[in-house]
Protein backbone atom coordinates (compact mmCIF):
# COMPACT_ATOMS: atom_id res chain seq x y z
CA UNK A 1 0.00 0.00 0.00
CA UNK A 2 2.81 2.43 0.89
CA UNK A 3 5.00 2.92 -2.17
CA UNK A 4 6.92 5.84 -3.66
CA UNK A 5 8.66 6.11 -7.00
CA UNK A 6 11.35 8.39 -8.37
CA UNK A 7 9.16 11.49 -8.19
CA UNK A 8 9.36 11.28 -4.37
CA UNK A 9 12.58 9.33 -3.78
CA UNK A 10 14.80 11.50 -6.01
CA UNK A 11 13.43 14.81 -4.68
CA UNK A 12 15.35 15.76 -1.53
CA UNK A 13 12.62 17.65 0.35
CA UNK A 14 10.06 14.95 -0.39
CA UNK A 15 12.31 12.02 0.48
CA UNK A 16 13.73 13.58 3.64
CA UNK A 17 10.30 14.49 5.02
CA UNK A 18 8.96 10.92 4.82
CA UNK A 19 10.03 8.72 7.69
CA UNK A 20 9.96 5.00 8.44
CA UNK A 21 10.07 3.13 11.75
CA UNK A 22 10.41 -0.50 12.82
CA UNK A 23 10.29 -1.84 16.37
CA UNK A 24 11.18 -4.95 18.34
CA UNK A 25 8.39 -5.40 20.91
CA UNK A 26 10.61 -4.56 23.89
CA UNK A 27 10.89 -0.79 23.39
CA UNK A 28 13.76 -0.67 20.91
CA UNK A 29 13.34 0.72 17.44
CA UNK A 30 15.02 1.83 14.23
CA UNK A 31 13.92 4.89 12.30
CA UNK A 32 15.02 7.19 9.51
CA UNK A 33 14.06 8.95 6.31
CA UNK A 34 13.52 7.59 2.82
CA UNK A 35 16.50 9.67 1.69
CA UNK A 36 18.76 8.10 4.32
CA UNK A 37 19.54 11.51 5.83
CA UNK A 38 19.49 11.82 9.62
CA UNK A 39 17.14 14.68 10.54
CA UNK A 40 16.37 13.76 14.18
CA UNK A 41 18.46 12.65 17.12
CA UNK A 42 16.01 9.71 17.20
CA UNK A 43 17.11 8.37 13.82
CA UNK A 44 19.27 5.28 13.82
CA UNK A 45 19.39 1.66 12.79
CA UNK A 46 19.62 0.29 16.32
CA UNK A 47 18.14 2.22 19.22
CA UNK A 48 18.26 -0.52 21.83
CA UNK A 49 16.09 -0.75 24.95
CA UNK A 50 18.80 -1.70 27.44
CA UNK A 51 16.28 -1.93 30.32
CA UNK A 52 13.18 -3.00 28.36
CA UNK A 53 11.06 -1.23 27.44
CA UNK A 54 13.15 1.84 28.35
CA UNK A 55 16.75 3.07 28.66
CA UNK A 56 16.70 3.45 24.90
CA UNK A 57 20.20 4.00 23.60
CA UNK A 58 21.46 4.83 20.12
CA UNK A 59 24.06 2.25 19.09
CA UNK A 60 24.17 2.06 15.28
CA UNK A 61 23.42 5.46 13.78
CA UNK A 62 23.64 4.61 10.07
CA UNK A 63 25.31 2.67 7.31
CA UNK A 64 26.89 4.53 4.40
CA UNK A 65 27.01 2.32 1.32
CA UNK A 66 29.17 2.61 -1.79
CA UNK A 67 28.72 0.35 -4.84
CA UNK A 68 31.60 -0.26 -7.26
CA UNK A 69 30.11 -1.54 -10.48
CA UNK A 70 31.35 -1.75 -14.07
CA UNK A 71 34.39 0.44 -13.30
CA UNK A 72 32.25 3.17 -11.71
CA UNK A 73 31.57 4.18 -8.11
CA UNK A 74 28.02 4.87 -6.91
CA UNK A 75 27.35 6.47 -3.52
CA UNK A 76 24.05 5.19 -2.11
CA UNK A 77 23.92 7.06 1.21
CA UNK A 78 23.13 10.70 2.00
CA UNK A 79 24.19 13.11 4.75
CA UNK A 80 23.33 16.69 5.63
CA UNK A 81 26.30 18.57 7.07
CA UNK A 82 26.49 21.76 9.14
CA UNK A 83 28.04 23.51 6.11
CA UNK A 84 24.69 23.19 4.37
CA UNK A 85 25.98 20.58 1.94
CA UNK A 86 24.02 17.39 1.28
CA UNK A 87 26.79 14.98 0.38
CA UNK A 88 26.65 12.35 -0.96
CA UNK A 89 23.19 12.26 -2.55
CA UNK A 90 22.51 8.57 -2.90
CA UNK A 91 18.75 9.11 -3.08
CA UNK A 92 19.25 10.08 -6.73
CA UNK A 93 19.81 6.36 -7.37
CA UNK A 94 16.56 5.35 -5.68
CA UNK A 95 14.13 3.72 -8.07
CA UNK A 96 11.51 2.88 -5.47
CA UNK A 97 10.68 2.80 -1.77
CA UNK A 98 7.92 0.62 -0.33
CA UNK A 99 6.85 -1.28 2.76
CA UNK A 100 6.55 -5.06 3.03
CA UNK A 101 4.43 -5.30 6.14
CA UNK A 102 6.41 -3.03 8.46
CA UNK A 103 9.73 -3.64 6.66
CA UNK A 104 11.02 -0.68 4.62
CA UNK A 105 12.51 -1.62 1.24
CA UNK A 106 14.73 0.60 -0.91
CA UNK A 107 15.42 -0.31 -4.57
CA UNK A 108 18.55 1.31 -6.02
CA UNK A 109 19.19 1.53 -9.76
CA UNK A 110 22.96 1.29 -10.30
CA UNK A 111 23.52 1.55 -14.06
CA UNK A 112 21.80 -1.63 -15.28
CA UNK A 113 21.89 -3.28 -11.83
CA UNK A 114 19.10 -3.33 -9.23
CA UNK A 115 19.97 -3.59 -5.53
CA UNK A 116 17.34 -3.98 -2.80
CA UNK A 117 17.88 -3.02 0.83
CA UNK A 118 15.64 -4.04 3.76
CA UNK A 119 15.66 -3.13 7.45
CA UNK A 120 13.82 -5.02 10.19
CA UNK A 121 14.24 -5.99 13.84
CA UNK A 122 14.02 -9.32 15.61
CA UNK A 123 10.96 -9.48 17.83
CA UNK A 124 11.92 -9.45 21.48
CA UNK A 125 15.60 -8.66 20.89
CA UNK A 126 17.80 -5.59 20.48
CA UNK A 127 18.81 -6.79 17.04
CA UNK A 128 18.51 -5.05 13.67
CA UNK A 129 18.96 -6.72 10.29
CA UNK A 130 20.00 -4.85 7.15
CA UNK A 131 19.87 -7.03 4.04
CA UNK A 132 21.06 -6.27 0.52
CA UNK A 133 19.86 -8.34 -2.45
CA UNK A 134 21.38 -7.93 -5.90
CA UNK A 135 18.30 -8.58 -8.02
CA UNK A 136 19.86 -7.89 -11.40
CA UNK A 137 23.24 -7.04 -12.87
CA UNK A 138 25.44 -7.84 -15.86
CA UNK A 139 28.62 -7.74 -13.73
CA UNK A 140 29.59 -8.46 -10.13
CA UNK A 141 28.96 -5.56 -7.74
CA UNK A 142 31.22 -4.71 -4.80
CA UNK A 143 29.55 -3.18 -1.75
CA UNK A 144 31.52 -1.21 0.83
CA UNK A 145 29.50 -0.30 3.90
CA UNK A 146 30.73 2.16 6.52
CA UNK A 147 29.24 1.71 10.00
CA UNK A 148 28.59 4.88 12.02
CA UNK A 149 28.07 4.11 15.71
CA UNK A 150 27.34 5.93 18.94
CA UNK A 151 26.36 5.23 22.54
CA UNK A 152 23.98 7.74 24.02
CA UNK A 153 20.47 8.22 25.36
CA UNK A 154 18.12 8.62 22.44
CA UNK A 155 17.06 12.06 23.73
CA UNK A 156 20.65 13.35 23.79
CA UNK A 157 23.27 14.32 21.21
CA UNK A 158 26.97 13.55 20.94
CA UNK A 159 29.93 15.90 20.62
CA UNK A 160 32.79 13.43 20.64
CA UNK A 161 35.82 15.40 21.75
CA UNK A 162 38.51 12.85 22.57
CA UNK A 163 36.10 9.95 23.17
CA UNK A 164 37.91 6.70 22.37
CA UNK A 165 35.80 3.59 21.90
CA UNK A 166 37.15 0.07 21.75
CA UNK A 167 36.47 -1.42 18.32
CA UNK A 168 37.68 -4.99 18.16
CA UNK A 169 37.50 -7.52 15.31
CA UNK A 170 35.55 -10.75 15.72
CA UNK A 171 35.37 -13.79 13.49
CA UNK A 172 32.19 -12.47 11.89
CA UNK A 173 32.51 -8.73 12.39
CA UNK A 174 33.18 -6.12 15.04
CA UNK A 175 32.58 -5.70 18.78
CA UNK A 176 32.20 -2.16 20.15
CA UNK A 177 32.73 -1.21 23.79
CA UNK A 178 31.85 2.46 24.02
CA UNK A 179 32.87 3.21 27.61
CA UNK A 180 33.72 1.25 30.72
CA UNK A 181 30.63 -0.48 32.02
CA UNK A 182 28.65 0.03 28.81
CA UNK A 183 26.70 -2.75 27.17
CA UNK A 184 28.89 -4.08 24.34
CA UNK A 185 27.29 -4.35 20.92
CA UNK A 186 28.17 -6.13 17.73
CA UNK A 187 28.19 -5.52 13.99
CA UNK A 188 28.26 -8.88 12.28
CA UNK A 189 27.96 -10.56 8.91
CA UNK A 190 28.15 -14.14 7.75
CA UNK A 191 30.12 -13.36 4.59
CA UNK A 192 31.51 -9.81 4.39
CA UNK A 193 35.06 -8.80 5.27
CA UNK A 194 35.05 -6.51 8.34
CA UNK A 195 37.80 -3.94 8.91
CA UNK A 196 37.81 -1.90 12.16
CA UNK A 197 38.36 1.87 12.05
CA UNK A 198 38.17 4.71 14.55
CA UNK A 199 37.38 8.13 13.09
CA UNK A 200 34.80 10.62 14.30
CA UNK A 201 32.61 12.16 11.61
CA UNK A 202 31.55 15.51 13.01
CA UNK A 203 28.78 18.04 12.45
CA UNK A 204 25.93 16.04 11.02
CA UNK A 205 23.11 18.60 10.83
CA UNK A 206 19.76 17.45 12.21
CA UNK A 207 17.25 19.73 10.53
CA UNK A 208 14.20 18.69 12.56
CA UNK A 209 16.06 19.30 15.83
CA UNK A 210 17.01 22.75 14.51
CA UNK A 211 13.35 23.41 13.75
CA UNK A 212 12.50 22.38 17.32
CA UNK A 213 15.06 24.85 18.65
CA UNK A 214 17.34 22.13 20.03
CA UNK A 215 20.98 21.18 19.53
CA UNK A 216 21.14 20.31 15.84
CA UNK A 217 24.75 19.09 15.53
CA UNK A 218 25.85 15.51 16.10
CA UNK A 219 29.02 13.43 15.82
CA UNK A 220 29.16 9.70 15.02
CA UNK A 221 32.07 7.28 15.08
CA UNK A 222 33.14 5.57 11.88
CA UNK A 223 33.83 2.23 13.59
CA UNK A 224 34.64 0.08 10.58
CA UNK A 225 33.56 -1.07 7.18
CA UNK A 226 32.24 -4.24 5.59
CA UNK A 227 33.07 -5.24 2.03
CA UNK A 228 31.68 -7.97 -0.19
CA UNK A 229 31.34 -8.68 -3.89
CA UNK A 230 27.91 -9.90 -5.01
CA UNK A 231 26.92 -11.71 -8.15
CA UNK A 232 23.36 -11.55 -9.51
CA UNK A 233 20.94 -13.24 -7.11
CA UNK A 234 23.31 -13.07 -4.13
CA UNK A 235 22.72 -11.21 -0.89
CA UNK A 236 24.48 -9.76 2.14
CA UNK A 237 23.01 -9.36 5.61
CA UNK A 238 24.52 -7.13 8.29
CA UNK A 239 23.38 -7.63 11.87
CA UNK A 240 23.61 -5.03 14.63
CA UNK A 241 22.87 -6.46 18.06
CA UNK A 242 23.54 -6.43 21.79
CA UNK A 243 23.48 -10.24 21.49
CA UNK A 244 26.99 -11.61 20.85
CA UNK A 245 25.60 -14.53 18.87
CA UNK A 246 22.49 -13.48 16.90
CA UNK A 247 21.13 -15.38 13.92
CA UNK A 248 23.30 -14.36 10.95
CA UNK A 249 21.24 -16.11 8.27
CA UNK A 250 19.40 -13.15 6.76
CA UNK A 251 16.93 -15.29 4.83
CA UNK A 252 15.96 -17.22 7.96
CA UNK A 253 15.61 -14.01 9.99
CA UNK A 254 13.47 -12.37 7.30
CA UNK A 255 11.27 -15.46 7.04
CA UNK A 256 10.79 -15.34 10.81
CA UNK A 257 9.81 -11.67 10.66
CA UNK A 258 7.31 -12.28 7.88
CA UNK A 259 5.82 -15.22 9.75
CA UNK A 260 5.43 -13.08 12.88
CA UNK A 261 3.53 -10.41 10.97
CA UNK A 262 1.39 -12.97 9.19
CA UNK A 263 0.51 -14.36 12.60
CA UNK A 264 -0.58 -10.90 13.79
CA UNK A 265 -2.82 -10.53 10.74
CA UNK A 266 -4.19 -14.08 11.07
CA UNK A 267 -5.29 -13.34 14.65
CA UNK A 268 -7.13 -10.21 13.61
CA UNK A 269 -10.67 -10.02 12.20
CA UNK A 270 -9.21 -8.22 9.17
CA UNK A 271 -7.69 -11.12 7.23
CA UNK A 272 -9.78 -10.19 4.18
CA UNK A 273 -9.70 -6.44 4.76
CA UNK A 274 -8.12 -3.92 2.37
CA UNK A 275 -4.36 -3.55 2.64
CA UNK A 276 -4.56 -0.17 4.38
CA UNK A 277 -6.52 -1.73 7.26
CA UNK A 278 -4.02 -4.59 7.51
CA UNK A 279 -1.22 -2.01 7.58
CA UNK A 280 -2.89 -0.39 10.60
CA UNK A 281 -3.10 -3.75 12.38
CA UNK A 282 0.66 -4.19 11.97
CA UNK A 283 1.28 -0.59 12.99
CA UNK A 284 -0.77 -1.13 16.15
CA UNK A 285 1.48 -4.04 17.10
CA UNK A 286 4.54 -1.77 17.08
CA UNK A 287 3.23 0.06 20.16
CA UNK A 288 2.79 -3.08 22.28
CA UNK A 289 5.85 -3.93 24.38
CA UNK A 290 6.85 -6.34 27.08
CA UNK A 291 7.30 -5.02 30.62
CA UNK A 292 8.55 -7.17 33.47
CA UNK A 293 6.87 -7.06 36.86
CA UNK A 294 7.82 -8.49 40.23
CA UNK A 295 6.11 -11.69 39.11
CA UNK A 296 8.26 -12.19 36.04
CA UNK A 297 8.99 -11.05 32.48
CA UNK A 298 5.62 -11.83 30.94
CA UNK A 299 3.84 -8.48 31.35
CA UNK A 300 2.89 -5.99 28.65
CA UNK A 301 2.55 -2.26 28.26
CA UNK A 302 2.10 0.32 25.49
CA UNK A 303 4.59 2.83 24.12
CA UNK A 304 2.79 6.18 24.20
CA UNK A 305 4.43 7.46 21.03
CA UNK A 306 7.57 7.06 18.95
CA UNK A 307 10.14 8.36 19.16
CA UNK A 308 9.85 10.46 22.32
CA UNK A 309 7.71 8.58 24.81
CA UNK A 310 7.96 5.48 26.92
CA UNK A 311 4.93 3.73 28.39
CA UNK A 312 2.44 6.06 30.05
CA UNK A 313 -0.59 4.97 32.08
CA UNK A 314 -3.11 7.36 30.54
CA UNK A 315 -2.12 6.60 26.95
CA UNK A 316 -1.97 2.86 27.60
CA UNK A 317 -5.49 2.65 29.02
CA UNK A 318 -7.02 4.87 26.33
CA UNK A 319 -5.30 2.96 23.53
CA UNK A 320 -5.77 -0.55 24.93
CA UNK A 321 -9.11 -1.36 23.23
CA UNK A 322 -7.96 -0.28 19.79
CA UNK A 323 -4.48 -1.79 19.94
CA UNK A 324 -5.45 -5.15 21.38
CA UNK A 325 -9.19 -5.85 21.36
CA UNK A 326 -10.05 -4.49 17.93
CA UNK A 327 -7.04 -6.31 16.46
CA UNK A 328 -8.09 -9.68 17.90
CA UNK A 329 -5.49 -9.91 20.69
CA UNK A 330 -7.43 -9.91 23.98
CA UNK A 331 -4.64 -11.82 25.70
CA UNK A 332 -2.48 -8.69 25.29
CA UNK A 333 -5.20 -6.55 26.90
CA UNK A 334 -5.41 -9.01 29.79
CA UNK A 335 -1.65 -8.89 30.29
CA UNK A 336 -1.58 -5.07 30.22
CA UNK A 337 -4.35 -4.85 32.82
CA UNK A 338 -2.56 -7.32 35.10
CA UNK A 339 0.78 -5.57 34.61
CA UNK A 340 -0.52 -2.15 35.63
CA UNK A 341 -2.35 -3.62 38.61
CA UNK A 342 1.07 -4.57 40.01
CA UNK A 343 2.09 -0.90 39.97
CA UNK A 344 -0.99 0.57 41.70
CA UNK A 345 0.20 2.65 44.63
CA UNK A 346 -2.00 4.71 46.97
CA UNK A 347 -4.89 4.10 44.62
CA UNK A 348 -3.12 5.35 41.47
CA UNK A 349 -1.55 3.79 38.40
CA UNK A 350 1.64 5.38 37.11
CA UNK A 351 1.47 8.35 34.80
CA UNK A 352 4.76 7.32 33.24
CA UNK A 353 7.82 5.17 33.70
CA UNK A 354 10.96 7.35 33.47
CA UNK A 355 13.59 6.43 30.88
CA UNK A 356 16.47 5.64 33.24
CA UNK A 357 16.83 4.59 36.85
CA UNK A 358 13.89 6.34 38.50
CA UNK A 359 10.69 5.24 40.20
CA UNK A 360 7.36 5.44 38.33
CA UNK A 361 5.67 8.83 38.45
CA UNK A 362 2.10 9.00 39.77
CA UNK A 363 1.27 12.58 38.78
CA UNK A 364 -1.99 12.05 36.93
CA UNK A 365 -5.60 12.09 38.04
CA UNK A 366 -7.27 10.53 34.99
CA UNK A 367 -5.04 7.54 34.13
CA UNK A 368 -6.40 5.47 37.03
CA UNK A 369 -9.99 6.24 36.05
CA UNK A 370 -9.25 5.18 32.46
CA UNK A 371 -8.14 1.83 33.93
CA UNK A 372 -11.78 1.07 34.85
CA UNK A 373 -12.90 1.83 31.31
CA UNK A 374 -10.16 -0.34 29.76
CA UNK A 375 -11.19 -3.23 32.01
CA UNK A 376 -14.84 -2.66 31.04
CA UNK A 377 -13.98 -2.89 27.33
CA UNK A 378 -12.06 -6.12 27.90
CA UNK A 379 -14.71 -7.72 30.09
CA UNK A 380 -17.53 -6.80 27.72
CA UNK A 381 -15.71 -8.69 24.97
CA UNK A 382 -14.34 -11.66 26.90
CA UNK A 383 -16.64 -12.05 29.95
CA UNK A 384 -13.48 -12.98 31.84
CA UNK A 385 -14.79 -13.14 35.41
CA UNK A 386 -11.54 -14.73 36.60
CA UNK A 387 -9.58 -11.60 35.73
CA UNK A 388 -12.32 -9.38 37.13
CA UNK A 389 -12.21 -11.31 40.39
CA UNK A 390 -8.40 -11.08 40.49
CA UNK A 391 -8.43 -7.30 39.95
CA UNK A 392 -11.48 -6.47 42.07
CA UNK A 393 -9.48 -5.90 45.30
CA UNK A 394 -7.28 -3.47 43.39
CA UNK A 395 -10.36 -1.61 42.15
CA UNK A 396 -11.78 -1.41 45.68
CA UNK A 397 -8.48 -0.03 46.93
CA UNK A 398 -8.48 2.62 44.19
CA UNK A 399 -11.96 3.83 45.11
CA UNK A 400 -11.09 3.86 48.81
CA UNK A 401 -7.97 5.96 48.25
CA UNK A 402 -9.90 8.45 46.12
CA UNK A 403 -12.55 8.76 48.83
CA UNK A 404 -10.09 9.54 51.60
CA UNK A 405 -7.54 11.38 49.47
CA UNK A 406 -4.28 10.52 47.78
CA UNK A 407 -1.38 12.40 46.15
CA UNK A 408 -1.55 15.97 44.86
CA UNK A 409 -4.74 16.85 46.70
CA UNK A 410 -6.83 14.31 44.77
CA UNK A 411 -9.87 13.47 46.88
CA UNK A 412 -13.63 13.01 46.81
CA UNK A 413 -15.42 16.07 48.20
CA UNK A 414 -17.67 14.75 50.96
CA UNK A 415 -20.17 17.55 50.27
CA UNK A 416 -21.07 16.56 46.69
CA UNK A 417 -19.22 13.34 45.88
CA UNK A 418 -17.21 14.99 43.08
CA UNK A 419 -13.46 14.59 42.66
CA UNK A 420 -11.20 17.52 43.42
CA UNK A 421 -7.63 17.47 42.14
CA UNK A 422 -4.62 19.70 41.97
CA UNK A 423 -2.17 21.91 43.77
CA UNK A 424 0.08 24.76 42.63
CA UNK A 425 2.92 23.71 40.33
CA UNK A 426 1.32 20.42 39.24
CA UNK A 427 -0.45 19.46 36.04
CA UNK A 428 -2.58 16.37 36.61
CA UNK A 429 -4.97 16.16 33.67
CA UNK A 430 -4.63 15.36 30.00
CA UNK A 431 -3.75 19.05 29.37
CA UNK A 432 -0.38 18.67 31.06
CA UNK A 433 2.03 21.08 29.35
CA UNK A 434 4.57 22.57 31.71
CA UNK A 435 7.47 24.93 30.95
CA UNK A 436 9.86 25.24 33.86
CA UNK A 437 7.65 26.08 36.82
CA UNK A 438 4.84 27.40 34.62
CA UNK A 439 1.86 25.04 34.40
CA UNK A 440 0.17 26.10 31.17
CA UNK A 441 -3.32 24.80 31.99
CA UNK A 442 -3.41 24.04 35.74
CA UNK A 443 -7.14 23.18 35.98
CA UNK A 444 -7.06 22.96 39.79
CA UNK A 445 -10.49 22.14 41.16
CA UNK A 446 -13.07 19.74 39.78
CA UNK A 447 -12.38 19.24 36.04
CA UNK A 448 -15.28 18.16 33.86
CA UNK A 449 -13.79 15.03 32.25
CA UNK A 450 -12.27 13.85 35.53
CA UNK A 451 -15.68 13.79 37.12
CA UNK A 452 -17.23 12.18 34.05
CA UNK A 453 -14.58 9.46 34.36
CA UNK A 454 -15.21 9.23 38.12
CA UNK A 455 -18.92 8.75 37.50
CA UNK A 456 -18.21 6.13 34.83
CA UNK A 457 -15.83 4.30 37.17
CA UNK A 458 -18.39 4.22 40.00
CA UNK A 459 -21.09 2.91 37.67
CA UNK A 460 -18.70 0.25 36.41
CA UNK A 461 -17.71 -0.62 39.98
CA UNK A 462 -21.38 -1.18 40.74
CA UNK A 463 -21.70 -3.52 37.75
CA UNK A 464 -18.48 -5.37 38.60
CA UNK A 465 -19.61 -5.91 42.20
CA UNK A 466 -22.95 -7.29 41.07
CA UNK A 467 -21.20 -9.56 38.56
CA UNK A 468 -19.07 -11.02 41.36
CA UNK A 469 -21.87 -11.16 43.95
CA UNK A 470 -20.08 -8.54 46.03
CA UNK A 471 -21.84 -5.68 47.88
CA UNK A 472 -22.68 -3.03 45.30
CA UNK A 473 -24.91 -0.61 47.17
CA UNK A 474 -22.15 1.72 48.32
CA UNK A 475 -20.88 2.25 44.78
CA UNK A 476 -24.39 2.70 43.38
CA UNK A 477 -25.10 5.37 46.00
CA UNK A 478 -21.82 7.18 45.21
CA UNK A 479 -22.57 7.10 41.48
CA UNK A 480 -26.05 8.51 42.03
CA UNK A 481 -24.68 11.32 44.12
CA UNK A 482 -22.09 12.24 41.45
CA UNK A 483 -24.82 12.16 38.82
CA UNK A 484 -26.89 14.66 40.76
CA UNK A 485 -23.91 16.91 41.54
CA UNK A 486 -22.71 16.88 37.94
CA UNK A 487 -25.54 19.26 37.07
CA UNK A 488 -23.33 22.02 38.51
CA UNK A 489 -21.10 21.66 35.43
CA UNK A 490 -23.88 22.74 33.09
CA UNK A 491 -23.50 26.35 31.98
CA UNK A 492 -27.02 27.21 30.88
CA UNK A 493 -25.96 30.60 29.50
CA UNK A 494 -24.03 28.92 26.66
CA UNK A 495 -25.47 25.37 26.71
CA UNK A 496 -22.26 23.49 27.37
CA UNK A 497 -20.18 22.53 30.40
CA UNK A 498 -17.87 24.56 32.56
CA UNK A 499 -14.34 23.21 32.11
CA UNK A 500 -13.58 23.28 35.85
CA UNK A 501 -15.78 24.11 38.83
CA UNK A 502 -14.76 25.03 42.36
CA UNK A 503 -11.33 26.20 41.28
CA UNK A 504 -9.23 28.80 43.11
CA UNK A 505 -10.90 31.50 40.99
CA UNK A 506 -14.34 29.92 40.90
CA UNK A 507 -15.85 28.17 37.87
CA UNK A 508 -13.92 28.22 34.58
CA UNK A 509 -16.30 28.76 31.61
CA UNK A 510 -13.64 27.98 28.96
CA UNK A 511 -14.91 25.83 26.11
CA UNK A 512 -12.46 22.93 25.99
CA UNK A 513 -12.76 19.56 24.24
CA UNK A 514 -12.34 17.68 27.53
CA UNK A 515 -16.10 17.76 28.05
CA UNK A 516 -16.58 15.57 24.96
CA UNK A 517 -15.46 12.69 27.18
CA UNK A 518 -18.56 13.24 29.29
CA UNK A 519 -20.51 12.43 26.11
CA UNK A 520 -18.41 9.54 24.79
CA UNK A 521 -18.05 7.40 27.90
CA UNK A 522 -20.50 4.47 28.13
CA UNK A 523 -21.97 5.94 31.31
CA UNK A 524 -22.59 9.63 30.76
CA UNK A 525 -23.74 12.00 33.51
CA UNK A 526 -25.29 14.31 30.88
CA UNK A 527 -28.80 14.08 29.46
CA UNK A 528 -29.21 13.23 25.77
CA UNK A 529 -30.12 16.83 25.04
CA UNK A 530 -27.03 18.11 26.87
CA UNK A 531 -24.83 15.61 25.04
CA UNK A 532 -26.05 16.90 21.66
CA UNK A 533 -25.52 20.49 22.78
CA UNK A 534 -21.94 19.77 23.86
CA UNK A 535 -21.11 18.15 20.53
CA UNK A 536 -22.71 21.05 18.65
CA UNK A 537 -20.66 23.54 20.68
Amino acid sequence: MIEFGREICNHYESAVSREWLVSNGVGGYAAGTIAGVLTRRYHGLLIAALDPPLERTLLLAKLDETADYDSRTFFLSANYWSSGAVEPQGFHHLERFHLEGTTPVWTFAIADALLEKRVWMKQGMNTTYVRYDLLRSSHPLTLTIKAMVNYRDHHASTHAGDWLMQVEPKDTGLCINAIEGATPFYLLSGRAEAIPQHEWYTDYYLSVEAYRGLDALEDHLYAGYFRVTLSPGESLTLVASTDPAPELDGEAALTERRAYEQGILAQSPFTDAPSDIQQLVLAADQFIVRRSTSEGPGGHSVIAGYPWFGDWGRDTMIALPGLSLTTGRPEIARSILRTFARYVDRGMIPNRFPEVGEQPEYNTVDATLWYFEALRAYHDLMADDDLLRELYPVLKDIIAWHRRGTRYNIYMDAQDGLLYAGEPGMQLTWMDAKVGDWVVTPRIGKPVEINALWYNALRLMTEFAEQLDEPAGEYAEMAGRVSRSFSRFWNGAVDYCFDVIAGPKGDDPALRPNQLLAVSLPNSPLTSEQQRSVVDA
